[in-house]
């Protein structure tokens, strides 16, 4: 009989070239990347025209097709919709994005301004639009403060 290499002993060969490097031969070769941490507090992106148009459209599909649990369905089927209605028929849905968009910008810029001072609490537009009166009388502790200083 012939010891020749066999089938099993090749793929071994194979596997040993693309095994996997671990421990500390990949971190001595690449520094290990790591992701920045998201701002809970930051502000969520403003949907598009289309992503409103979409919330409209969900509801309107599951009434009509109570037993479809596809969201690939849906979500074809809203986007042939979309691609089928004319700009007249789109605009309600371009005019909502837009105000929501500048929503967005007015609360980005308090996050923004929080950053820079340091401050780091949830943003509310209602904050930003109330008079320092208003704030004081939400009880936020200015009036104690105010009093501490006066003894």
């Amino acid at each position: 009989m012939k010891q020749g290499k066999t089938k099993a002993d090749a793929t071994k060969k194979a596997d040993s070239k693309l095994a996997v490097r671990k421990g500390s031969e990949r971190a001595s070769k690449m520094p290990k990347m790591t992701k920045a941490k998201k701002d809970p507090n930051k502000p969520k992106r403003p949907p598009s025209a289309f992503f409103v148009f979409m919330e409209g459209f969900r509801k309107t599909f599951k009434e009509q097709h109570p037993n479809n649990k596809s969201v690939s369905v849906v979500g074809k089927a809203g986007g042939d919709k979309w691609k089928s209605l004319s700009e007249g028929d789109k605009a309600p849905f371009v005019d909502k994005a837009a105000k929501l968009k500048t929503e967005y910008t007015k609360k980005l810029a308090t996050y923004n301004r929080n950053q820079a001072e340091g401050v780091s609490r949830p943003i509310d537009i209602a904050d930003e639009d109330q008079s320092d009166k208003s704030k004081s009388e939400d009880g936020e502790g200015s009036d104690e403060e105010e009093d501490e200083d006066d003894e």
